[in-house]
């Protein structure tokens, strides 16, 4: 039991799940990613250490950000407290517009859906094991939805997706390159200064 006063674990899945009415959101807009250097910018993991991706490598995932500064901070956000990026970290990774093939069918997270399926913010900002059996059973539902629509856990106010990998097709996209790069300093400085970040060598 958790201490009084707090919330604790978010519950797993309510067992009707499969019966509720999903709050769906189709989506056609680009997305944007910072991956690393040397592999595809598309790419389904099944690794289980991301937070939707499925318990036991069921279906892949493919998280990406609506914008670019969402791409950065949930990125170069993870170590909580880090306020220091050096030019290798930047270096590592190069930034992706991509265009997924068709308009995607996600789950919206961002709003009153997440009481209507039983869940609360924990689901993307609390344990990851339980936000994957979460993902399981929202990829079983019978609506087949194409994936997560939910809030950045480093700036709420940026929205990131999960893509389940039953989107199939070609993905568009276009390399913007490394944020280090010349052609994007303007924009670098202006994630450093949105986030507080400094830069060293």
């Amino acid at each position: 039991m958790p201490p009084e006063g707090t919330p604790g674990p978010l519950p797993d899945p309510p067992p009707d799940l499969g019966r509720r009415t999903l709050p769906l959101r189709t989506v056609s807009s680009p997305w944007f990613r910072l991956h690393p250097r040397g592999r595809q910018a598309v790419f389904f993991g099944r690794t289980g250490l991301g937070r939707f991706d499925a318990p036991a490598g069921e279906f892949g995932t493919l998280y990406l950000a609506e914008d670019v500064p969402g791409a950065f901070v949930e990125t170069f956000g993870q170590a909580t407290g880090r306020r220091i990026l050096a030019l290798p970290d930047l270096a590592r990774r190069r930034l992706a517009r991509i265009e997924p093939p068709r308009a995607m069918r996600l789950v919206d997270l961002t709003g009153a859906g997440l009481a209507r399926i039983g869940a609360d913010a924990r689901l993307f900002a609390g344990d990851h094991a339980i936000a994957r059996r979460w993902a399981l059973a929202l990829h079983r539902h019978p609506r087949a939805p194409d994936g997560v629509l939910y809030p950045a856990r480093h700036d709420p106010s940026r929205r990131a997706a999960a893509l389940f990998d039953r989107v199939r097709g070609r993905f568009r996209v276009k390399d913007l390159g490394s944020l280090d790069d010349k052609r994007n300093l303007r924009l670098l400085a202006g994630l450093l200064d949105r986030y507080g970040f400094g830069l060293v060598a």
